[in-house]
């Protein structure tokens, strides 16, 4: 069978970037996802802790985002973002030694037995993994993350209406397999 479609395009960091700046509102998401791993390494290499990578990246994509029309093509567009996430990781750095030291909270009344809370995060996450990829997607975005419908649409690559209909019916499976008969606990 002959296909017409022909061959996949696969554009190169710099038409990406050329391709964002000039209003191709997926190019930018492509060249993320191209270099994520890579970046999220480093700036964990760098910060030594996974919620500081995170707070980093995402500080460091969105200066790129920003950035971008300023991109002079001097350098390979993997090593702009590579300094861009270097500079984000200093400037978090520097923000944690200009605040002053924190005392530690001390907790008056004690911590008592948090094995039944536990229990549920554990009922919980084997529940939401027994959904489909999509209605988990958009349940831990919406619910769990907080972003509004709009952003999760944006986020997830898909229309407002699919983000809906993938969380009602995410919400309603995830209301079975949370019964009280303990359906989501064995599975």
């Amino acid at each position: 069978m002959l296909s017409f479609l022909g061959p996949a395009v696969v554009r190169s960091d710099a038409q990406l970037l050329a391709a964002h700046v000039a209003g191709d509102r997926y190019a930018f998401e492509e060249l993320l996802a191209r270099h994520h791993r890579k970046l999220y390494q480093l700036a964990r290499r760098r910060t030594r802790s996974p919620e500081d990578a995170a707070d980093v990246i995402q500080d460091a994509m969105l200066a790129a985002h920003r950035g971008a029309p300023a991109f002079r093509h001097d350098a390979a567009v993997g090593s702009w973002l590579h300094r861009i996430v270097i500079n984000a990781c200093l400037d978090r750095v520097r923000r944690g030694a200009a605040q002053p030291p924190t005392a530690p909270l001390v907790d008056e009344h004690g911590v008592g037995d948090r094995t039944a809370e536990v229990d549920t995060v554990l009922v919980v996450r084997r529940a939401l993994m027994r959904l489909p990829a999509d209605q988990r997607a958009a349940v831990l975005t919406v619910d769990m993350h907080g972003y509004s419908v709009a952003d999760a649409a944006a986020l997830l690559g898909v229309a407002e209406g699919t983000v809906k209909s993938r969380c009602a019916r995410g919400r309603a499976r995830l209301t079975g397999l949370l019964r009280p008969d303990g359906a989501a606990a064995h599975g």
